[in-house]
């Protein structure tokens, strides 16, 4: 399956041809990129779910697949236009781990120990995914391997790689952005960069 959701750049942002990987080329790096083995990585989903899962690489690539086209926007003022992920849409993930009602954010950890939270609704787009591959070939290492979500509609921060933990939550949880004074909301549309 193809979705397609490439349109005019949002304000103050400028293409480029490719995504700067984190800690090659992108210049924020906040500490080393993790170094993962797949015969070792796990996916733990946990939280306010009817089913948590701990799901082994192997299993993370027996579920349904799609590929998905859109842009990426960076909160420096760059973006990459059509960029070609494939992984599993996150609703895809909800519908297999049932959310209780409580639940109405979702926060994701990194390897690196990173965190970021959004909504259950943010998260509910045919575009949102968790990508194994970029333009057809699996993640590098600077661009969130094994394991990266992609929400086109908010910065990249929202975007957290190296994915390892997902915990579905009744209340908002800040993540590492955000409690520097990055705005929560993320919306490239609306220009919104800081928290005001």
């Amino acid at each position: 399956m193809m979705v397609s959701k490439t349109k005019d750049l949002p304000p103050n942002q400028t293409p480029v041809k490719h995504l700067l990987r984190w800690g090659v080329d992108h210049p924020g790096i906040i500490s080393p990129n993790p170094k993962i083995d797949l015969g070792t990585y796990t996916l733990k989903i946990d939280g306010l779910v009817e089913r948590p899962v701990e799901l082994k690489w192997s299993e993370f690539l027996n579920l349904p697949m799609v590929q998905s086209e859109s842009d990426f926007h960076c909160v420096e003022g760059w973006s990459v236009p059509n960029c070609k992920w494939e992984g599993v849409r996150f609703k895809d993930i909800v519908e297999h781990v049932k959310p209780r009602e409580t639940a109405r954010f979702v926060a994701f950890t990194c390897a690196d120990g990173y965190t970021t939270s959004l909504t259950l609704e943010e998260l509910s787009g045919d575009d949102v995914l968790l990508a194994h591959k970029l333009n057809g070939k699996p993640l590098e290492e600077g661009y969130g391997f094994p394991l990266r979500l992609v929400v086109p509609s908010k910065y990249a921060y929202k975007s957290a790689m190296w994915v390892t933990r997902i915990t579905f939550t009744s209340k908002k949880e800040s993540g590492y952005w955000e409690k520097r004074g990055y705005s929560d909301a993320a919306d490239v549309w609306k220009n919104d960069r800081f928290s005001k």
